[in-house]
């Protein structure tokens, strides 16, 4: 079996302020702004979704054209939630812009925008989720990162 992706999240001290870890030893701050009685030492919940997404189409694009050989020299990614408010409709939207800088031809430039249609992070929103939820005893709160001197 693959190594399953893991994330441990928790609270303590600060107003919404959420201590987070994975298991590649990775450690950051989820948290709300001021505005809302967060301390804003961190991204959003929201914010954080969106840059999995951005970040999965950057690394996906360059990957692509990487194996291709293409000129491709950088990929840029804007992301909103919601951007209009949400849809009357129900549901939500996610706008992506990406820049593709690089001499690409009109007809890689547009090979790119569908290979950022198929990241895996997009397959994944844009795809069923059922998310299991249940109570646990035995979880170990994040401990601040050690220090790397």
């Amino acid at each position: 079996m693959k190594d399953v992706p893991t994330v441990s999240g928790s609270t303590a001290g600060i107003p919404y302020t959420v201590k987070l870890a994975d298991d590649l030893a990775h450690h950051w701050l989820a948290d709300e702004p001021a505005s809302l009685g967060g301390a804003n030492r961190g991204p959003t919940p929201h914010h954080l979704l969106l840059s999995s997404l951005g970040a999965c189409t950057a690394i996906t694009l360059s990957m692509y054209a990487g194996h291709k050989g293409w000129a491709l020299h950088g990929v840029d990614v804007e992301l909103q939630f919601n951007p209009q408010g949400r849809p009357a409709q129900g549901g939500n939207e996610i706008r992506r812009r990406v820049g593709l800088r690089g001499e690409l031809t009109p007809e890689q430039r547009e090979r790119l925008l569908e290979i950022a249609k198929a990241c895996p992070i997009h397959r994944v929103l844009s795809g069923e989720i059922r998310i299991a939820t249940s109570l646990a005893r035995d979880l170990v709160p994040v401990a601040a990162p050690e220090s790397r001197t």
